[in-house]
């Protein structure tokens, strides 16, 4: 279906499509700057690491929560209002995160926090689609690799502002300055509208939806899964020294990025569904390679899991946008639900199994998972 503005505004152009990379970048920095400051935040509370994880789960909370209420604002007030209104919860939330001690009040920054985040998401992507859609061409995995790239900022700047001997207030201040420059100069870009088909605030993903909902779930398991086993796997299984266990995620991350800022060049040859087929093939064969003896075909593995999801869910959130059995402003918070839940639910599960099994055979589910995700791709359409 193609896009058409109301009469009272003119359609998405480069101006728009400029404020879109800029608010991506803006949610990945946002989001990856807390990284650095869980250390602190545990060792100034005193907290253990269990009552630590159950703090960090409510930042996944909160997002979940907020998402279908962000969905039904982009579609009454726009675009640019809640994403506007997002990245202030972050402004709001950081400074504080770097400084409280109790834990009560910061479970409740945490989940304000996780609702910028989540709503942010949200009202991004739907944004996101519409500029798509107007430009008619590849523009998603663009999207999300400046998103992947202000991941990478907002957690290296953040780090080396605290190694610099910031305190880490004073790191959340510089951040938060950042990040109101950067939405001031998106603003008059982003869109004063949202999907012109409405929806209620909450509904059940169904049929096309849901289908891609789980490919969303499996991809973002994937991503999880990299994020939270890959340098306990590379020291307990393949001996590596801890100190270097992070060059799994490195590898991960780095191939992902450049992955996705190749990707929409791919995605106009090839064609979203073929990108989905190889894709899953290609972050199953990685899990598989991860398989091999020695920590350095293990590092291998990881980055083509990159390169494979890399544009598995920009292709997805463009095949939202395409499909007309639910509006957008449903349907992108409901698959986003879903990926949020596969990175919450999905490293708990790998848990699980390799405690009951071992850690190889909760990769070796991973690989039969993306596999699916591989053939599923063969149903989207082109």
């Amino acid at each position: 279906m193609a896009y058409a503005p109301s009469s009272a505004h003119r359609a998405p152009g480069r101006l728009e499509q400029i404020a879109t990379r800029v608010a991506f970048f803006v949610a990945g920095f946002g989001l990856s700057a807390w990284a650095p400051l869980v250390p602190f935040v545990k060792a100034r509370t005193g907290i253990d690491e269990q009552t630590l994880g159950l703090l960090l789960l409510s930042l996944g909370m909160g997002s979940i929560v907020a998402m279908p209420v962000a969905g039904f604002l982009t579609a009454r007030v726009g675009c640019r209002v809640v994403i506007i209104a997002s990245a202030a919860l972050l402004c709001i939330s950081l400074p504080l995160l770097a400084s409280l001690s109790d834990v009560r009040l910061l479970l409740l920054v945490l989940l304000v926090f996780g609702a910028g985040v989540g709503s942010i998401d949200v009202s991004v992507n739907i944004q996101a689609i519409i500029v798509e859609r107007a430009g008619g061409r590849p523009m998603m995995s663009g999207f999300h690799g400046l998103f992947s790239l202000g991941g990478i900022v907002g957690a290296s700047g953040m780090a080396a502002l605290l190694a610099a001997g910031a305190s880490p207030v004073d790191a959340a201040w510089v951040v938060v300055a950042a990040i109101v420059v950067m939405s001031g100069v998106a603003a008059a870009g982003l869109l004063p509208y949202g999907s012109q088909r409405t929806g209620p605030a909450f509904a059940v993903p169904r049929g096309i939806v849901l289908f891609i909902g789980v490919l969303c779930f499996i991809a973002f398991l994937a991503e999880g899964a990299v994020l939270d086993w890959s340098a306990v796997f590379l020291t307990s299984v393949r001996g590596m020294e801890a100190s270097y266990a992070g060059l799994g995620y490195a590898a991960f991350a780095t191939t992902m990025t450049l992955g996705r800022f190749a990707g929409d060049r791919i995605v106009g040859r090839w064609g979203g569904g073929t990108v989905v087929v190889v894709g899953g093939f290609c972050a199953a064969a990685g899990f598989a390679v991860t398989l091999l003896p020695h920590w350095v075909v293990a590092l291998v593995g990881y980055g083509l899991v990159g390169v494979g999801c890399s544009n598995i869910v920009p292709v997805l959130f463009t095949s939202v946008g395409r499909q007309t059995s639910m509006s957008e402003s449903v349907a992108v918070p409901a698959i986003t639900t879903l990926g949020y839940a596969g990175i919450l639910v999905g490293p708990a599960v790998i848990g699980i199994v390799a405690h009951a099994v071992d850690l190889p055979s909760a990769f070796l589910l991973l690989v039969i998972l993306l596999v699916g995700v591989g053939i599923g791709g063969r149903l989207l359409r082109p």
